[in-house]
């Protein structure tokens, strides 16, 4: 284990950049998870309540036919990326279970300090979304039963951050989520079924509904670019290695599974609920779907809660890098539940959520979130990055026409990630001119 997992590239006949990057040896365990709960795991992330937002967030602004071949198109392209990266989980002659220390075996330690960086801006930027949207879907919970306005949408998501600290503490590492699998699957098929049902119910019963894209023209332009974002935050986690690095051997097989599983079966709900979502309620409906929704308060209620508790299991997930990292440099070892390490967790987790529920209350702007991931850290991690590894990884195993392909694909998302990220930034300074911070949407 030590070698596989805990050396530096220095071994003879490395390149010098190559024996620059030294690779920790991992708190966390490797190779103990089936590629099934592998592949529910992935699921989990793809419907996680911010699914509740993608009619909104994704259909609006692109309407029926941009909305339904965007979706199907990036679901396919996201397979289609994510192979690729699990493809290149043994290069060289070892596994790398962290997307830095691949990175680092590339291309060099300027790199592994750089692919860390933007890798762990992407998933703070996506666990902002976590605590955001489990606070929305406490309060829609509050606001059922007792709209008084005495409680906001920042104590909600305080709230929603307290529970994610003891959440963190509970649960050590990635492999550990095992029973809590089960827990956020029925929450996840709860609030799914909930808001796809009654959005049938009201969709029949609604008159004529306006599907037109909202907003002036210019507003229209950059509502569009920055739904595009929104497709490819939707299905990518940015954390391909890291996850690939729990499942059992054969490590790239059982991954290419789970990935088939995520993309066919997993993808259907997210699929259902957004187009549903949409044409229910037409260009009028919600960045979260159980604000429109009509029905009993108690089956309500039940789904905001469901809502509330699979985000809070789901925000494990893209902490648990961030988590990988700080038990691995401080030596957290040994039992779970050893007294040195619950207050290690408590102090040093809890400090992180702290700040990832201060800013999330701060600006709890969700749909611009999504797009600012998306632009920022999701594309070029999930397809830029990966198909240029490709062509690094392959050398001269590849054609001139499978090179050209993988370049077409890092011209194609870089343009993209530009766009949406100049998109994302114009409607969030645009929000921040019409809300105040700590608003209460």
């Amino acid at each position: 284990m030590e070698n596989e997992f805990g050396d530096t590239h220095s071994r003879k006949g490395k390149s010098d950049h190559q024996a620059s990057v030294v690779i920790p040896q991992t708190a966390h365990d490797v190779s103990t998870d089936s590629w099934f709960q592998v592949g529910v795991v992935l699921s989990m992330g793809v419907n996680s309540a911010y699914a509740l937002g993608y009619s909104g967030t994704i259909m609006v602004p692109l309407g029926w036919i941009g909305g339904v071949v965007g979706l199907v198109l990036s679901t396919i392209v996201s397979l289609y990326a994510s192979a690729l990266m699990a493809k290149l989980h043994e290069v060289g002659g070892k596994r790398h279970i962290r997307y830095r220390d691949l990175a680092g075996f590339l291309y060099g330690r300027t790199a592994y300090l750089l692919i860390w960086a933007l890798q762990y801006a992407n998933l703070f930027l996506i666990n902002i979304g976590y605590v955001i949207m489990s606070g929305s879907a406490l309060k829609a919970f509050y606001v059922l039963f007792r709209d008084d306005h005495h409680l906001k949408l920042p104590h909600f998501i305080a709230i929603a951050g307290f529970a994610c600290i003891l959440f963190a503490i509970a649960t050590p590492h990635l492999s550990a989520l095992r029973i809590w699998l089960g827990f956020s699957s029925l929450f996840m098929l709860l609030y799914l079924a909930i808001a796809f049902v009654l959005s049938v119910e009201d969709g029949v019963k609604a008159p004529p509904r306006d599907y037109n894209i909202p907003g002036s023209r210019d507003n229209k332009i950059w509502a569009i670019i920055g739904a595009v974002g929104n497709l490819f935050f939707a299905f990518n986690t940015g954390m391909i290695p890291e996850i690939q690095a729990t499942i059992r051997q054969p490590v790239v097989g059982n991954m290419l599974k789970a990935l088939n599983f995520q993309f066919t079966v997993g993808v259907v709900p997210m699929h259902a609920v957004t187009y549903i979502g949409y044409w229910a309620y037409g260009s009028g409906v919600s960045s979260y779907l159980l604000n429109n929704v009509h029905g009993p308060a108690w089956l309500l209620g039940v789904a905001h809660l469901s809502a509330f508790f699979q985000a809070i299991i789901t925000l494990h997930i893209f902490a648990s890098p961030t988590y990988e990292y700080l038990d691995t440099k401080y030596g957290i070892e040994g039992s779970a539940l050893a007294p040195r390490n619950i207050v290690f967790r408590l102090i040093v987790r809890g400090g992180y959520l702290i700040m990832t529920t201060f800013l999330s209350a701060l600006l709890p702007f969700l749909g611009n979130f999504m797009s600012l991931t998306g632009a920022i850290s999701t594309i070029p991690l999930t397809f830029i990055l990966p198909n240029h590894m490709y062509i690094v990884a392959k050398k001269n195993k590849l054609s001139s026409l499978q090179k050209s392909w993988h370049w077409l694909n890092i011209g194609v998302f870089g343009c993209m990630s530009v766009a949406a990220f100049v998109a994302a930034l114009k409607l969030t300074i645009l929000q921040t001119q019409t809300y105040h911070v700590f608003a209460d949407l």
